[in-house]
């Protein structure tokens, strides 16, 4: 069986480009422009790397991008207080801490201090509990981004089963509660979990997001199953997922390729959730 690739980056440059789009459609309106804060504690190279890389993404579809970069030693209370000015500045929509902080500061004070009008990344306490509700509100950027990724690809999602590797509050948590609200039968694995292939197996929907190279095997996957590979590892082989692809691939009727799947969806959502925040401000 020869899967399906499904094509990450062709389907985030489509969602840019509905967001530029939209975000001309706003201007023309309201005569705003959406804005989004980034804010970026410390020195850390990769950090560097994927702010840049949304300021950039938010200069190509029309959103004003407003950056803070703090030094390293900046006390939480500091930080706290710059993410609480920031939620009562008009001019921005959305706001963005790039994790990780440095050690001394506790993620989940700032994640807590970031008003939930304005939280694209969809971390905090309030939107996880609308996620976990099933009512609007900002979804986490990866997880909508997997499921943009499912629709595209023509994958039946209601009464299918989907299988999640991984148990985290940036994906396998809020990606459990979008297939949930979606009508999937979902499970969702992590290290405690008993015959995780067998498990994996019976999935419809296979999905991996725990950060390990090439983890799920291609005999762990059901045939005619879709299979989403969120993982991006460095290894000596250059970047590779969760999934070995090329095995997955023999088995799969359609997969997202690393790099170049799930990765380029994330700023995309990101985008449109910052247009969306704005949207809600200025219609309510």
């Amino acid at each position: 069986m020869a899967a399906q690739i499904i094509d990450g980056k062709a389907v985030a440059a489509e969602v840019r480009a509905g967001v530029a789009r939209e975000v001309e459609a706003f201007r023309s309106e309201t005569g705003q422009t959406p804005g989004l804060a980034t804010v970026l504690v410390g020195d850390d190279p990769a950090s560097h790397v994927y702010v840049g890389n949304k300021i950039r993404a938010c200069e190509e579809v029309g959103i004003r991008s407003i950056h803070h970069h703090l030094g390293e030693g900046t006390p939480q209370d500091e930080l706290i207080d710059l993410v609480r000015e920031l939620g009562e500045d008009d001019s921005v929509d959305g706001i963005l801490v790039q994790m990780p902080v440095p050690e001394h500061i506790d993620p989940d004070e700032v994640v807590a201090a970031i008003a939930p009008e304005k939280d694209v990344d969809g971390l905090t306490a309030t939107n996880a509990g609308l996620l976990a509700q099933g009512r609007p509100g900002l979804v986490p950027c990866t997880p909508q981004g997997v499921m943009e990724l499912l629709r595209v690809a023509g994958t039946e999602v209601e009464g299918k089963r989907a299988v999640i590797v991984g148990r985290s509050i940036l994906v396998g948590r809020p990606l459990a509660a979008l297939l949930l609200n979606a009508n999937a039968t979902v499970t969702v694995c992590h290290s405690r979990t008993a015959d995780l292939p067998e498990v994996c197996r019976e999935a419809d929907i296979l999905i991996a997001a725990v950060g390990r190279p090439r983890m799920i095997q291609g005999d762990w996957v059901k045939p005619g199953a879709t299979v989403i590979d969120v993982g991006i590892n460095r290894t000596d082989d250059g970047l590779v997922g969760d999934v070995d692809f090329e095995a997955a691939s023999e088995r799969a009727a359609a997969i997202t390729p690393v790099p170049g799947g799930v990765g380029p969806m994330t700023i995309a959502m990101l985008l449109r959730n910052t247009l969306a925040a704005a949207g809600r401000r200025y219609s309510g």
